[in-house]
C-alpha cells in the first residue's frame, strides 16, 4: 500500500482529520502551529488562528466549528486566512489551563469534545503534563454543554457504534482505548478496557471502516493498527512518520485513508505531513455539526 504526502505542508502537530463528502474536502489542524487547513482538489487553504486549535469541523449551516483554547468558535469560511472571522459559540470546559484535544460529531451532529491540561508552550514547545484536569463534553446545536467525564489525561479517539449505544474513547496517558455504554439519558457507564497498552506506541486518533474495524494511529509507534470489532490486532501498517496522530477515510469511494502526523525528535522527512493511502475496505462517513 503506497503512501504519499498530499501537500507540501508540514505541521508541528497535525491532528483532527475530517472528510466532508458533500464538498470532497479534507479538513485538519496544526494544533501547535495554530492553523486550520482545508484541502479541495489540489488547493490548500490555511486560516491562522489566534490560539491553539484542535479540530476544524464543517457545519450544516455552511460555516465551520474550530475548537480553540478559549472556547468553541464558528469560523466564516469566506474570511481571509490571515484575518479569520470568528464568533464564540460556547465555552465547553471552563477549567483554567486546559485546552481542547479530540473532537468529533456523533450521528446526530452533536460535537463531543475532549480536553486536557495544556501541554504546548507559546512557541510550540512541549510542556509537561502534571495533572489529569481534562474532561469529555457533549455540545448540542443549541449551545447546551453536557459534561460526561472528568479527570482525563490525554483524550483521544471518539467512535460510536452504529446503533449509538456504545462509545470508543481513549486516554493516551493510560495507553488504552476504552468502551463505554451510553445510557438512554446520554450519560456514560463505567469504562471497560477495549484495547490496552502494547509495544506499538501509544493510542492516538482513530477511524472506523465499513466492517467495523478500527484503524488506530500509534503515537511514537510509526504505524497504524487495524483492530477487530472485539479489540484484537488484525494487522499493523508501518508508516514513514514517527508520530501518526489520527486518520480518516475519504475520497469518492471512501477508500482513501488520510493520516495526520506530528514533528518528532527523529526528524523524519515526512513528519508533520498528511499522508494518504488506498485501502480495500471503505470507511464510514464523517458527520457535520448539526448547527
Amino acid at each position: 500500500m503506497p503512501l504519499t504526502a498530499v501537500t507540501q505542508h508540514r505541521a508541528r502537530l497535525g491532528e483532527g482529520p475530517f472528510w466532508d463528502a458533500p464538498t470532497q474536502a479534507l479538513y485538519w489542524v496544526d494544533i501547535a502551529g495554530k492553523q486550520a487547513l482545508r484541502l479541495i482538489g489540489n488547493n490548500v487553504q490555511i486560516w491562522q488562528m489566534p490560539e491553539h486549535v484542535s479540530a476544524f469541523i464543517p457545519c450544516a449551516s455552511g460555516d465551520a466549528l474550530v475548537t480553540l483554547s478559549s472556547g468553541v468558535y464558528r469560523l466564516d469560511l469566506d474570511s481571509p486566512g490571515l484575518e479569520p472571522r470568528l464568533t464564540l459559540f460556547c465555552i465547553a470546559d471552563p477549567q483554567p489551563g486546559n485546552r481542547p484535544n479530540e473532537a468529533r460529531c456523533d450521528a446526530q451532529g452533536r460535537l463531543w469534545l475532549g480536553t486536557m491540561q495544556n501541554n504546548i508552550g507559546d512557541n510550540g514547545e512541549d510542556l509537561p503534563i502534571e495533572r489529569r484536569s481534562g474532561g469529555l463534553f457533549r455540545i448540542d446545536p443549541d449551545q447546551r454543554v453536557t459534561p460526561l467525564l472528568l479527570g482525563l489525561g490525554i483524550p483521544n479517539t471518539l467512535l460510536w457504534s452504529d446503533d449509538g449505544t456504545t462509545l470508543l474513547f481513549g486516554d493516551s496517558l493510560d495507553g488504552a482505548l476504552n468502551r463505554y455504554f451510553i445510557h438512554t439519558d446520554g450519560n456514560l457507564d463505567n469504562a471497560e478496557i477495549w484495547y490496552g497498552p502494547d509495544q506499538n506506541g501509544g493510542p492516538d486518533g482513530s477511524a472506523v471502516d465499513a466492517e467495523g474495524y478500527v484503524w488506530n494511529a500509534r503515537w511514537d509507534g510509526s504505524c497504524l493498527l487495524r483492530l477487530t470489532p472485539d479489540g484484537k490486532v488484525d494487522r499493523r501498517i508501518d508508516l514513514p512518520v514517527s508520530r501518526p496522530t489520527s486518520c480518516v477515510f475519504g475520497g469518492e469511494d471512501l477508500k482513501t485513508l488520510y493520516i495526520t502526523s506530528a514533528q518528532s525528535p527523529r526528524n523524519h522527512p515526512l513528519d508533520g505531513a498528511v499522508l494518504s493511502m488506498r485501502v480495500d475496505v471503505p470507511g464510514k462517513l464523517c458527520t457535520r455539526f448539526a448547527g
